[in-house]
């Protein structure tokens, strides 16, 4: 819906309430017979556009995961921070399939002897690698501006296929392992970013 038309609906939905609210009970008293007022209610309808969440289609087989609670948290603190940072839709995408990569979306602290050397937190960042202290790490929001600094670094990123773009950003064992997750990750955005 465009600006002109929004600002056209909520007008009128004011209106509508407005005189609900002024002439409803008043008229009730001076007529015979009562109005039945229902509250009007705006929907936004604002879209994330489709095609700037997976530009280049997805690239290979896709996997899909349930999330829990704590992992759509997880979802969005990456795309709170991910609007913080000033950076779009697409951003969003790269990072939460970065996330389902590396951590399952879940914010992982040490795991003794499974653990990837020091890698912490949903995207398995090391703090000998200079990415920020294990508490920086582990806080969603640092490690997502931590994720989205080094993406910004990448010339072209907004262009790039997301395997791409996420592993230049990761320096992965596995770089072609970040592309399966793009619909999940894409679908996501698309149902929390303007949540």
């Amino acid at each position: 819906m465009n600006t002109i038309m929004r600002k056209s609906v909520l007008g009128l939905a004011g209106l509508a309430f407005a005189g609900g609210v002024v002439g409803g009970p008043i008229a009730a008293t001076h007529h015979a017979h009562s109005v039945d007022m229902k509250p009007v209610a705006v929907v936004q309808t604002d879209k994330v556009d489709s095609g700037k969440l997976i530009p280049h289609g997805v690239q290979g087989a896709q996997s899909h995961i349930d999330l829990n609670d704590e992992q759509i948290a997880n979802v969005k603190a990456i795309i709170a921070a991910t609007k913080k940072s000033g950076m779009d839709e697409r951003a969003a995408v790269i990072s939460i399939a970065t996330s389902l990569q590396e951590s399952k979306l879940e914010n992982l602290g040490h795991l003794g002897d499974a653990n990837d050397h020091d890698s912490l937190g949903l995207f398995q960042q090391r703090p000998s690698s200079g990415w920020g202290t294990p508490e920086q790490i582990t806080d969603p929001e640092y490690a997502t501006m931590a994720f989205l600094k080094g993406l910004k670094q990448v010339d072209g990123w907004q262009d790039m296929p997301l395997t791409v773009a996420a592993q230049t950003v990761q320096v992965s064992a596995y770089p072609d392992a970040y592309a399966q997750w793009e619909q999940q990750a894409a679908d996501l955005v698309a149902q929390y970013w303007n949540s």
